[in-house]
């Protein structure tokens, strides 16, 4: 499968080794494409990578990952070209945080509306999917957590897409989904990561995630 990460930094990073590692194709792009830190990313990953623009990797990609900071969302999403995105399953990785107000973040989108919406109103014709906001990059692939790993919470509009990505989750070690609905739950999975931020702080940690449980 051909992969286009849309972001460059440790979250892009670490989900273009994971698709690179179990075979697939990946591109990842940045503003810098032949930057010495993805010179030494590509070093590092094992399989097939590459480099390029935005609107380069939205064509090379079959499945996307929206890996950008929240602010950078609707930039980022410019330069890659929405038409490169149609039909597409668009993984949006994304969120909101605000930390102008200090250490512990706010959100700057909420509560009637998410990131993950705005994304699937400025790509209509791409397949979004939230997923992989509430974990820490370094559990993205091959989680290991003390207490066994959980389902991961995902949303989203179009069922063959989210069926995709739980596949892509179970590549990755995950032991399978919780599927909170249509793109509006974005909202809720978006809200979650502040309280990540202020337990990972307490616990002087941060490869925690949450996990759902039941009697």
């Amino acid at each position: 499968m051909k992969v286009g990460i849309l972001g460059s930094g440790e979250v892009g990073q670490a989900l273009g080794r994971g698709f690179a590692s179990r075979g697939h194709d990946v591109k990842i792009a940045s503003r810098t494409p032949k930057s010495d830190a993805l010179a030494k990313w590509q070093t590092q990953a094992k399989g097939k990578t590459s480099t390029g623009t935005f609107a380069e990797t939205a064509k090379h990609g079959e499945v996307l990952v929206l890996a950008t900071l929240g602010s950078a969302v609707e930039e980022v999403l410019r330069l890659a070209g929405p038409p490169n995105m149609a039909g597409k399953v668009l993984i949006d990785v994304t969120n909101p945080l605000d930390f102008s107000q200090g250490p512990n973040p706010g959100l700057f989108i909420g509560p009637n509306d998410s990131l993950g919406e705005r994304v699937q109103r400025r790509v209509p014709e791409a397949k979004v999917v939230k997923c992989f906001n509430t974990v820490s990059n370094t559990q993205m692939v091959d989680p290991k957590f003390a207490g066994g790993n959980p389902e991961m919470m995902i949303c989203g509009d179009d069922a063959a897409a989210k069926k995709t990505v739980a596949g892509i989750l179970k590549e990755f070690g995950w032991p399978g989904t919780i599927d909170i609905g249509g793109i509006e739950g974005a909202r809720w999975l978006e809200a979650t990561v502040p309280l990540w931020v202020l337990v990972g702080s307490q616990i002087g940690r941060w490869d925690h995630a949450f996990k759902v449980v039941h009697g």
